[in-house]
């Protein structure tokens, strides 16, 4: 469903969540998050879940650093990572453009707390406004000031300055990409420091062999790896093509089908070789009270449909919104799951350990 149609929707969800915000904070005063848990364990934060379960939990928040587990000695398609959904599109987040924003939010962690949290694949969509790149989830192909989030620069820059401060780490960018501005995504880049972290597209395998070892991507410091949905960069300006290298299933609600696993139609069919495997696992339109249930138990069922829809390969990203709710472990214990499974063939990475 396009963003068009569903704009006269959205129009009124954004007006009255301004309604209840401005409700909940009439005094003037900053709105301050209620801990109804008491004191959270590190790496959990306190969550309610209405459609989940009564009153509030502490909930896992992190992922497992399965190099510091284990070890990075693997190719990088030996892994599975921790992908946000729109990861620039948060909640909250003050209008750049002095217009009220009329749009989704997908997610309520800044870049930087995503990337601390243990994420590592961002999705970001990137388009041509007031003579720079910006990042807007629009539609038609065109940002307007009412879908713009914040100029691209600033987000590149969060991610430079963690790369900058964790020199082990790798970061995935996943570009739904409408920027025709010629050489416009290298500018940026560039500007934003990230052109000496690059992975070149001459190391990518696109017949579905092994990726570079993660310890040589880490050795070389080429640690940041980005994909663009516009096939002709792959040529213009040495930016990967996403479905050269990966097959990736439906988004949306045509993703969430428990027991159905096929492919969006950019994408190859899942069971075609390509050695990175992406799952989507999120709704057309973002319902944070409702993503605590999309991220536990059916997330789980459906990499598993998936894994058998890929000819019995596990994702190596799995894409949530509001990645941190969840009835328990969530996205996390996904994560652990997979990277359990595609390590040593068990359920849970922590079984590696001891195996």
């Amino acid at each position: 469903m396009g963003l068009n149609i569903l704009l006269p929707y959205i129009f009124i969800f954004s007006l009255l969540s301004s309604f209840l915000s401005s409700f909940g904070c009439s005094n003037g005063s900053e709105c301050k998050e209620v801990n109804l848990c008491g004191k959270c364990e590190q790496g959990f934060h306190c969550f309610d879940c209405l459609a989940g379960f009564t009153g509030s939990r502490c909930i896992r928040s992190t992922t497992t650093d399965q190099f510091k587990l284990l070890n990075n000695s693997l190719p990088f398609n030996k892994y599975a990572f921790l992908t946000t959904h729109n990861a620039f599109a948060i909640n909250g987040e003050h209008s750049r453009t002095k217009v009220p924003r009329i749009t989704f939010s997908n997610q309520e962690d800044s870049i930087t707390q995503q990337l601390q949290n243990g994420v590592r694949a961002l999705m970001l969509d990137t388009y041509d406004f007031e003579g720079d790149v910006w990042l807007c989830h629009s539609f038609g192909g065109k940002c307007f000031d009412y879908t713009a989030f914040e100029p691209a620069i600033d987000t590149l820059r969060e991610i430079e300055a963690f790369l900058s401060s964790n020199p082990t780490e790798i970061v995935t960018l996943i570009l739904e990409d409408y920027v025709k501005a010629a050489k416009g995504l290298t500018e940026v880049f560039t500007k934003a420091g990230l052109m000496k972290y690059w992975f070149p597209i001459s190391r990518m395998p696109k017949q579905g062999q092994d990726w570079p070892l993660v310890s040589d991507m880490v050795a070389k410091n080429q640690r940041l790896i980005v994909f663009t949905s516009m096939r002709s960069k792959e040529q213009s300006e040495g930016i990967a093509y996403q479905w050269n290298y990966m097959v990736e299933n439906q988004y949306g609600d045509g993703g969430m089908k428990a027991g159905n696993c096929t492919n969006r139609a950019e994408s190859s069919a899942l069971s075609v070789t390509k050695s990175l495997v992406l799952v989507n696992y999120f709704r057309s339109v973002p319902l944070k009270d409702l993503s605590c249930v999309d991220n536990s138990a059916n997330l789980m069922k459906m990499l598993r449909t998936c894994h058998t829809a890929a000819g019995n390969r596990w994702a190596n990203f799995v894409a949530v919104d509001y990645y941190k709710r969840s009835e328990g472990g969530g996205a996390f214990e996904a994560l652990d799951m997979l990277n359990g499974q595609l390590l040593c063939g068990y359920d849970n990475v922590y079984a590696c350990k001891r195996g």
